[in-house]
């Protein structure tokens, strides 16, 4: 482990004068790869420190017992190695994992999409639920959520809903709530007391940045149209609202959100460079979840991944086999529990895949 942790060093060291350099400034995505590659080593390098300063407290520990001249002071070496030998396991675990090779996209923002699914209006309710849902866990991660466009349902929620959301590390969280999720409840519009089953799916698409995609104007095709929904006269009047099709994939974004139809325009076409981004993307992960045999994170968006049952209070994930007691409180937003799950899972595959490389 000291090999590998000598070689984070050495790179990030390495990272920290380029970084500095003019012509790295002026390159955008140079610089924002560099600065977050700086950032990640930065995490190893802590650990690898509190972990070089252990191993060198316990040597030190064990000449004080050597020479034995001072009972108080071998007493305290004693001491000192028990509590570094409890610490280094430990540490080694947390340093195993910050050295599983980072998935680049983690670090981007994302771009939401919840459909309702089987079970009519009540699906259009739970989707609108699934929202809320989101909507506080991201707020409680200080994250900024931004509607892109929706389709409100009859009785309430939405048909479906668009939103993007920013912050640290957004799409590295939230890609595992990609696929089918399932409520198991009595709906509001049902007279018999009888329990329905609905679902809604969730996709989660990382946000492109424009050089990530180049997008050609001459594919893609631009209409103008009057929002509807609530928003007053000047969005319902006007034809601020922008839909984008891409000719070649026939992949369309709207945005009707915002009354400036400049904005909406460019709220779409951050939605369409990230759906064809997301296009490419869901190949490679479905040719890395086939060669590992993922179910946590396989971009399967037709999996059932978790289900919500109130009769019980009970919401389970399917993929880890991990059901909680604690339904009122995660509809409010308190997802972190299972994503954390979820993360440790994956994270124990890809340890098991780098094998004797720890």
């Amino acid at each position: 482990m000291l090999d590998k942790l000598r070689i984070v060093k050495q790179r990030y060291d390495e990272v920290s004068d380029l970084i500095i350099q003019p012509e790295i400034i002026m390159d955008q995505k140079r610089y924002a790869q560099l600065s977050k590659e700086y950032k990640d080593l930065g995490s190893v390098v802590k650990k690898g420190d509190e972990y070089q300063s252990l191993l060198n407290n316990i040597e030190e520990a064990k000449e004080i017992i050597s020479d034995g001249s001072d009972a108080e002071m071998t007493e305290m070496a004693k001491m000192e190695i028990e509590e570094a030998n409890a610490r280094i396991p430990e540490l080694e675990e947390e340093i195993k994992f910050l050295l599983i090779p980072k998935d680049p996209e983690d670090s981007k923002n994302a771009v939401v999409e919840l459909r309702a699914g089987a079970g009519g209006d009540e699906a259009s309710i739970f989707a609108g639920d699934l929202f809320r849902m989101y909507s506080k866990y991201c707020e409680s991660k200080g994250w900024k959520v931004s509607t892109v466009d929706y389709s409100e349902g009859t009785n309430g929620g939405f048909k479906e809903i668009q939103f993007e959301v920013t912050g640290e590390d957004v799409y590295g969280i939230l890609k595992f709530e990609a696929g089918v999720h399932r409520v198991q409840r009595v709906p509001q519009t049902e007279t018999q007391g009888r329990v329905h089953t609905s679902a809604a799916t969730c996709m989660v698409f990382p946000e492109a940045e424009e050089f990530d995609v180049e997008i050609n104007p001459k594919d893609v095709r631009i209409d103008y149209f009057c929002s509807s929904g609530p928003g007053g006269q000047s969005v319902n009047t006007t034809y601020s609202a922008v839909r984008l099709t891409h000719i070649p994939t026939g992949l369309v974004a709207q945005c009707q959100d915002q009354k400036s139809q400049h904005k909406n325009k460019e709220k779409a076409f951050k939605v369409l460079r990230s759906r064809l981004y997301d296009l490419e993307l869901a190949k490679k992960n479905a040719e890395d979840a086939l060669k590992r045999g993922s179910m946590v994170s396989s971009g399967d968006r037709s999996a059932k991944i978790r289900t919500y049952n109130y009769a019980q209070g009970r919401v389970t994930d399917h993929r880890i086999g991990l059901s909680l007691y604690d339904l009122p409180n995660i509809v409010n937003g308190d997802i972190q529990k299972i994503i954390d799950e979820l993360m440790l899972a994956e994270n124990t595959e890809k340890l098991k895949e780098l094998g004797d490389g720890f």
